[in-house]
């Protein structure tokens, strides 16, 4: 008696488990994009000198916000691309610093970030680099002279972007394999791979970046660990070279400038 009440017992504690299990998972599913898109705060005028206020028009009807620094004379432009977080404001610091040796910065606010109209997906996203593209070229920036710039999340779109375009080079700071990758290391104990909407493959479209490419990640980030860093560029065709920064955390996007500058005089 006290055999079959202990196994009925336990398959009710199963059943709960199983349960939970799912309402957690279906949790995950249908609220993911909440989990990877964090758009919040707001966007004031920059204090960039030089800087411009700009609206570009995506090929979908979106209407974004952009930041606008004009190249010298024989100086690149920075196409820029931040992270899942935080807004153009957030990465201010980060673009006075690109552009204060000269470089052009072209810093696209992505659909449903402050300023910006639309929601965020990774469709949406790579379609907001294209019209930022775009305007670059309609400003009169050679192909060559453009470099797709990507922190975090943005890295997927700037190599989405560079993948499909013609371009002068690339730089990383922190990137992803895939969101895919990422996702399925932290929520080991779901089926991530088979759910995610927003996958952000750029292991699968970095071979076709023909465009000098460098990538920066730091040691101790616990955000993206740096070996999905090392797995991308593995996969990327040369020219192309790896910063590791030693100790750094996510996004060291500052300990690196110097050496990212040298390499942007370098193209």
């Amino acid at each position: 008696m006290l055999a079959r009440r202990l196994s009925k017992l336990l398959l009710i504690c199963a059943g709960a488990l199983v349960f939970l299990y799912l309402a957690v998972l279906t949790t995950l599913a249908l609220a993911q994009r909440s989990f990877l898109y964090f758009p919040a705060g707001i966007v004031e005028a920059p204090v960039i000198k030089g800087a411009q206020v700009l609206h570009l028009d995506t090929a979908d009807g979106e209407r974004l916000l952009a930041w606008y620094v004009p190249p010298a004379a024989g100086k690149p432009l920075l196409l820029f691309f931040h992270g899942n977080g935080g807004n153009l404001a957030t990465v201010e610091d980060t673009l006075a610093d690109l552009a204060r040796p000269g470089n052009g910065v072209l810093a696209v606010e992505y659909r449903g970030y402050p300023g910006s109209s639309g929601t965020p997906s990774e469709g949406g996203l790579i379609a907001d680099a294209q019209a930022g593209y775009d305007k670059a070229r309609a400003l009169g920036i050679a192909p060559q002279r453009i470099i797709a710039f990507g922190e975090s999340l943005g890295t997927g779109v700037a190599v989405a972007l560079a993948a499909k375009n013609k371009i002068g080079g690339v730089v990383l700071i922190s990137p992803h394999s895939s969101v895919a990758d990422v996702a399925a290391a932290e929520y080991w104990m779901f089926p991530t791979r088979y759910l995610i909407w927003d996958s952000f493959h750029s292991d699968q479209r970095i071979a076709g970046i023909k465009a000098p490419l460098l990538i920066v990640h730091g040691t101790d980030d616990d955000a993206i660990p740096i070996r999905f860093a090392r797995k991308l560029f593995d996969l990327a065709s040369q020219p192309k070279r790896f910063i590791a920064i030693e100790e750094g955390g996510h996004r060291p996007t500052q300990e690196a400038m110097p050496q990212v500058l040298a390499w942007i005089r370098e193209r």
